[in-house]
C-alpha cells in the first residue's frame, strides 16, 4: 500500500508564494522565535514588493506564528509553555481516533506499510540518525491518521504535526534526542496494539506518548524559560 501524500501545488500568486516561504522557515526555525520580521528585508530576498509580504505576515499573524510588538514590529511568535501543551493535548485526541479508525481499516499491505515505518525508526534510533529518526516519526503518525480514511482528520493531523515538528526543531538536543528511546518503545506498543485490534492498548499508549511528551517538553521549558 502507497502512504505517499500529494505534492505542495504550484503557487497561484505572490502572496501564496511569501506565506508558503516565510510559514515554512517559521516551522524549520530557520526563522527563530522571536526574531524580528522586517517587510523591506524580506521583500528584497523574496523578490517581491512590500505588499504581499504585509498580507502573508498578517496570515502568519492569524496562525498564532508572528506577532506584532510595540515599538518593534513584526516577529516570530515565541514556542510558549501554552503552545506545547495545546499541541500535545490535541494530537492525543485526534490520535485516539485515528488509531481506532486505522485499526478498523487495516489491510494486510496497509499493517505492513506501517511497520516498514516502524523498523526504519528502528534502524534510525539505533544509529543515532536522529534527524531522520525525527522525521520518520512524523511519517509514522501521519500515516495512522491516512489510514483511517479521514480526510478532515488527516488534514488536522498535519497541522498538529507541523507545529510539533517546529517545537522538536527548536529544543531537539534539550529534548528530543532524550525521548528517542522511550518514544521509540512506545511507537512500537502502538504499532502492536493496532494490528491486534486491541482498542483499551490503543488508548493506553496514545495518552502514555503524548502525555510523557508534554511532560518532557514542560520540564524543559520550566528549567530553560524562554527570555
Amino acid at each position: 500500500m502507497d502512504l505517499a501524500f500529494p505534492a505542495m501545488p504550484r503557487f497561484r500568486t505572490k502572496q501564496e508564494f511569501v506565506y508558503r516561504t516565510l510559514r515554512g522557515e517559521i516551522m524549520l526555525c530557520s526563522l527563530e522565535p522571536g526574531q524580528r520580521l522586517v517587510i523591506d528585508d524580506l521583500a528584497r530576498r523574496l523578490e517581491v514588493s512590500a505588499i504581499p509580504v504585509r498580507e502573508a505576515l498578517q496570515l502568519l499573524q492569524s496562525e498564532g506564528l508572528v506577532q506584532n510588538i510595540p515599538h518593534v514590529g513584526a516577529t516570530v511568535s515565541p514556542i510558549s509553555r501554552e503552545s506545547v501543551d495545546e499541541v500535545f493535548t490535541v494530537m492525543e485526541g485526534l490520535e485516539l481516533v485515528a488509531t481506532r479508525g486505522a485499526a478498523r481499516l487495516m489491510t494486510p499491505e496497509g499493517a505492513t506499510a506501517l511497520g516498514d515505518v516502524v523498523a526504519a525508526m528502528d534502524e534510525a534510533a539505533a544509529a543515532h540518525r536522529h534527524e531522520e529518526w525525527a522525521d520518520l516519526n512524523t511519517k509514522f503518525h501521519l500515516s495512522i491518521s491516512h489510514l483511517s480514511a479521514m480526510p478532515m482528520l488527516e488534514e488536522m493531523t498535519q497541522r498538529v504535526l507541523a507545529r510539533w515538528d517546529r517545537i522538536r526543531r527548536y529544543y531537539f538536543s534539550g529534548v528530543l534526542v532524550h525521548r528517542i528511546e522511550q518514544a521509540q518503545s512506545e511507537h512500537r506498543q502502538l504499532y502492536a496494539a493496532m494490528k491486534d485490534r486491541s482498542h483499551q492498548a490503543m488508548e493506553d499508549t496514545v495518552k502514555k506518548h503524548n502525555q510523557g511528551a508534554l511532560i518532557a517538553y514542560t520540564e524543559y521549558l520550566r528549567t530553560h524559560p524562554v527570555e
